[in-house]
């Protein structure tokens, strides 16, 4: 219970409804990710259901429409997104953390039909891609490695992946959960919704139970090791610590 108030340290009023703000603690960032199924999947009132549900500090969304842009307003929070070129559908954000800088669609690597994107989110300390990956087996993971030039470390990738089997990406860890997350034509279970970090610890990790969509929605904990570094310090209790904290934070915000 204590860990529990001291991450609910702040809120973000927006008429009758509380978005809770993360702070610093060893429970690390409780992240979701989301693929929506356009049109015919979750609405806004059912993303709004999950938010207040789980409490996630983050929630990425895939093939989200304009109606996601109702979330601020009905949640309060933080948002960014940013549509596929001449799609209805795109990668989106809803935040309690503030972003260090708007949300950025970057190009990656795509097929024929589908022209896509990364959605790159850059926090004080960490950063994350919101991505939703081309079903080719070799494209999608020349995505990942695109994807992965454009972080630096503390980071992680997290979405819709159409993946199967290991990603084969240097550097990174897949720390999503095991269970599967869709099935393939309405019959074959598999996992393609992931989660790889690079320089963050993986407190937790699981498969939420099917909700709106054909996807599950993923949740994870993340503790980037910058944080875990100040908390170790402020645990040891030296003198010195202090001014480390100081320059750990100066470098985890170089950009």
């Amino acid at each position: 219970m204590k860990q529990r108030l001291a991450r609910l340290v702040g809120f973000t009023r927006r008429g009758r409804n509380l978005a809770p703000v993360w702070s610093e603690s060893a429970d690390g960032l409780k992240i979701i990710s989301w693929n929506l199924l356009r049109r015919t999947g979750a609405t806004v009132q059912d993303v709004v259901a999950l938010i207040r549900a789980e409490q996630p500090d983050i929630l990425l969304m895939q093939e989200a429409t304009v109606e996601m842009d109702m979330l601020p307003e009905l949640v309060g929070g933080h948002y960014g997104r940013s549509p596929l070129p001449g799609r209805i559908h795109g990668v989106a954000c809803w935040s309690t953390i503030p972003f260090l800088r708007p949300p950025r669609a970057c190009t990656i690597p795509s097929g024929m039909l589908v022209k896509r994107h990364a959605q790159i989110i850059e926090y004080a300390g960490f950063s994350l891609a919101n991505v939703h990956l081309s079903h080719g087996q070799v494209l999608n993971r020349r995505q990942l490695r695109r994807i992965a030039t454009m972080l630096s470390a503390p980071c992680a990738i997290l979405g819709d992946f159409n993946l199967v089997g290991p990603t084969l990406l240097p550097g990174f860890s897949d720390v999503g959960p095991k269970a599967p997350t869709h099935r393939m034509v309405d019959v074959l279970p598999i996992r393609i919704d992931r989660c790889l970090v690079e320089g963050m610890d993986c407190l937790g990790a699981r498969v939420l139970p099917v909700f709106a969509s054909d996807h599950r929605p993923i949740s994870v904990r993340l503790l980037p090791h910058t944080i875990r570094s100040e908390l170790n310090l402020l645990q040891v209790g030296h003198e010195e610590a202090r001014e480390r904290i100081t320059e750990l934070r100066k470098a985890a915000t170089v950009v």
